[in-house]
């Protein structure tokens, strides 16, 4: 009898329903709950065609964050990083080098920034 253990215990996500987990299975939900209101709303307004791209592009945000994981961080903390990385945080960075004790007399210390 042989029982097949994951080599990576830490990645382990108990699945709840057809293969999905919990997280998978709400955003799931959630995002076709939210095509079948726009649906509704827009087609006696936009048309068939135009309702339906609506829905996709409502619900393929919703979906993704159910799914996608980046070096082991939730869809959502993986936005949050990148945001701030890129447009909080995007002033100059100062970079400055540190000499030993013993070679201080040796040089001085050069200061460059980046962008």
């Amino acid at each position: 009898m042989q029982i097949p253990i994951n080599k990576d215990i830490r990645r382990y996500q108990e699945e709840i329903f057809m293969g999905l987990t919990l997280r998978q299975l709400l955003c799931s939900g959630i995002a076709i709950g939210l095509a079948v209101l726009i649906y509704l709303w827009a087609k006696p307004l936009l048309g068939q065609e135009t309702a339906s791209w609506l829905c996709i592009l409502a619900a393929a945000p919703i979906a993704a964050a159910g799914f996608l994981s980046y070096d082991g961080l939730p869809f959502e903390k993986f936005v949050i990083i990148v945001l701030e990385s890129t447009i909080l945080c995007s002033g100059w960075r100062v970079w400055k080098t540190e000499l030993h004790p013993k070679h201080k007399s040796k040089g001085k210390v050069k200061k460059i920034a980046f962008k």
